[in-house]
């Protein structure tokens, strides 16, 4: 509320019993971590990044939920759902039927080729260096502008509106703590650390769902009184600051809607398929499972829980604003300001308004564990799957030389490189914030995504795709992506009231409907320069699509780099299903040394994990793990029961899309 002097006022900060919540959460999360850190077998390659292939289904589902439902999304969701209405649950129902499409049809490829990263398989299915390249770079950038910086950001709002603490302490205490557990434990500590903090995720945001719902009255009364929830200062006379009629539907009218159905049935699929199955972050989670039924076991329960925003995010983000209308709803700039700092609009805030508000001593700690959570959980994802692309798709071609233990020194610093690239960014994304999170974030990626998708979808769906289609399928659709990119941030938007001078392709095409043209643009693209080009030979597709995902036909490796740096330490592969387009999972044998073991080598193992004198990988095993690194075996039973439960899953999503239609 805002004082005599005009100032916002906050209610108190966290009493004793809830810094002790959160004391207990760190504990708890510190003890996971540590735990998964001593299982981890972080002096091999495949045991950092990929945690062995030894995670089980809700491992693999809990880290994939956790991973996509960060901080940002949470304030996010809630701001938007205040903002307009349930309309962006879509992104979660539409996301369910993705994650199931990275298990069903993704992953088979992705095992079979027997890759650490995506864009080490777009070089393993086209050859040459420039995709892999172009895709490495472009998925650090969308890391740091569109993941970590928005995290950060969200994270600085909850802990500045429910605790007044130093955003910029607060911030760097998070970032030091999940640094430290993605450095030093790998996959596997960021995957228990991910099942912990779902479960306090989950928890916490139902604790505060049902505490809203009594609050306001039960669900009629909020489709009663959020019509009504209009700030009493508006601007220029306009119904700016009124809540949109289509605010309880999923499908909206195509040409006027905020989030025109066209856009929401096409659109947010393109981004989702990107997001849940081309994009390092969420691909990496399967990669890691134990075996193809964990990875659809995974899928599944990644979608149950995304059943869940709906209820304990969006509406309760509704709710905040029927409850604090004047604030959460405010269109005057100079009242905006003042309330959240932001002249913009102030929606972010109601998913922590919430929190402050309404949240007895005790909860408010778990909510602010539950946020931190999030915040964590996105953070630690983040920084495991960049630097696994910094290590594996850039060092490891610099350096093609270099030993498992430079490659994970390599890996775990530039983890340290990421942290303090996003505090450093932390003023800047205060200064270029936009009045709706979620909606900048997807936009963003709306216009870099689409033409990543279209390679991943044509290089396992079509065998005649090459190389030089890829390629400039890619540059034409990313000179598309960026030019619609430059004019909607270069004109802004207009303000409350406004006139909007946006030339067509901006004011009149919704971003989601760009999303979709974008995507045809480079699918278009990339066939014409493909049939304009030789194909490829059948022999280099062993392995690597969906129609070819069974060969075993011995032929000779398409990632040859890889394989002259193979020591003299190893021995043939004698297993049936022997690949050589797949490389050894430690991909390079450690030297054992009987030489003195130094404090400072002490020191880093403890740190880094064990160096040469650790006597790491054995010739005699290197068989056994190449095949499960590759395996896509299932149990008919258990295969039967998962396809039983992606079925009924589908089923439900369909039930709530008709329902709120």
């Amino acid at each position: 509320m805002v004082n005599a002097t005009g100032a916002f006022e906050q209610k108190a900060g966290v009493g004793t019993v809830d810094l002790v919540v959160i004391v207990v959460y760190f504990l708890l999360c510190l003890g996971v971590g540590i735990w998964a850190t001593i299982r981890t077998k972080r002096s091999s390659v495949s045991g950092y990044f990929l945690a062995g292939r030894e995670i089980l289904w809700y491992g693999v589902g809990a880290s994939i939920f956790a991973s996509d439902i960060g901080s940002g999304a949470m304030v996010g969701f809630a701001g938007t759902g205040a903002y307009s209405g349930i309309a962006v649950a879509s992104y979660e129902l539409n996301g369910l039927y993705c994650v199931l499409a990275l298990g069903w049809l993704f992953v088979p490829v992705y095992i079979a080729s027997g890759v650490y990263t995506m864009p080490e398989y777009l070089k393993k299915r086209f050859g040459g260096q420039r995709l892999q390249v172009y895709m490495s770079l472009l998925s650090l950038l969308l890391y740091v502008f569109t993941k970590i910086s928005v995290d950060i950001y969200a994270g600085a709002i909850f802990i500045q509106q429910t605790v007044g603490w130093n955003m910029y302490l607060g911030i760097i205490v998070i970032l030091v703590v999940t640094a430290i557990f993605t450095m030093s434990g790998g996959l596997r500590a960021v995957i228990y650390t991910d099942v912990l903090q779902t479960v306090i995720m989950i928890g916490g945001s139902m604790v505060l769902m049902v505490i809203s719902i009594v609050k306001i009255g039960g669900l009629d009364k909020l489709y009663d009184e959020y019509p009504k929830a209009i700030p009493s200062v508006l601007m220029n006379k306009s119904e700016c600051g009124t809540p949109t009629d289509e605010a309880f539907h999923l499908l909206r009218d195509p040409v006027t809607g905020d989030l025109p159905w066209p856009g929401n049935v096409l659109g947010i699929t393109i981004l989702g398929m990107w997001y849940f199955c081309s994009d390092q972050v969420l691909v990496q989670r399967s990669l890691a499972a134990k075996n193809m039924l964990h990875v659809k076991g995974g899928s599944i329960f990644a979608g149950y829980l995304k059943l869940t925003p709906l209820f304990t995010v969006v509406f309760p983000g509704m709710i905040s604003r029927v409850l604090f209308t004047d604030e959460i709803a405010c269109v005057d700039p100079d009242v905006c300001s003042v309330v959240c700092g932001n002249p913009a609009g102030c929606t972010n805030i109601a998913y922590p308004k919430l929190v402050v508000e309404l949240m007895p001593i005790g909860l408010k700690g778990l909510m602010l564990a539950a946020m931190m959570a999030a915040l964590m959980s996105s953070l630690t994802s983040v920084f495991n799957s960049a630097s696994t692309i910094f290590t594996m798709d850039i060092w490891h071609r610099m350096r093609r030389k270099a030993t498992d233990r430079e490659l994970l020194v390599v890996g775990r610093l530039f983890v340290l490189i990421l942290a303090i690239v996003s505090v450093i960014w932390i003023p800047v994304l205060q200064l270029s914030q936009g009045g709706l999170l979620f909606n900048y974030i997807q936009s963003v990626t709306g216009y870099l995504a689409p033409p990543v998708l279209s390679v991943y979808v044509l290089a396992i769906l079509w065998k005649r795709t090459n190389e030089k289609g890829a390629f400039w399928g890619l540059v034409v659709g990313f000179i598309v992506g960026v030019i619609r990119m430059g004019l909607d941030f270069g004109y802004g938007s207009p303000g409350c009231g406004e006139e909007d001078y946006r030339p067509t392709v901006v004011s009149k095409i919704h971003f989601l409907h760009f999303t979709i043209i974008l995507f045809l643009t480079s699918i278009l693209a990339t066939v014409i320069f493909t049939l304009c080009s030789s194909p490829m030979k059948d022999k280099d597709l062993t392995r690597l699509t969906w129609w070819t995902r069974h060969q075993l036909k011995d032929l000779e490796p398409v990632d040859k780099e890889l394989t002259e740096l193979t020591t003299e330490n190893e021995v043939p592969d004698t297993t049936e299903e022997r690949n050589p387009n797949v490389e050894s999972p430690d991909r390079i044998s450690e030297h054992v040394t009987d030489e003195p073991v130094s404090a400072w080598q002490r020191f880093t193992t403890v740190i880094l994990g064990p160096g040469p004198e650790s006597k790491i990988n054995t010739d005699a095993g290197a068989a056994d793990k190449m095949h499960h690194l590759t395996s896509k075996e299932e149990d008919p039973k258990w295969s039967s029961f998962v396809n039983f439960n992606a079925i009924l899953l589908m089923l439900i999503a369909m039930f709530l899309w008709g329902y709120y239609r």
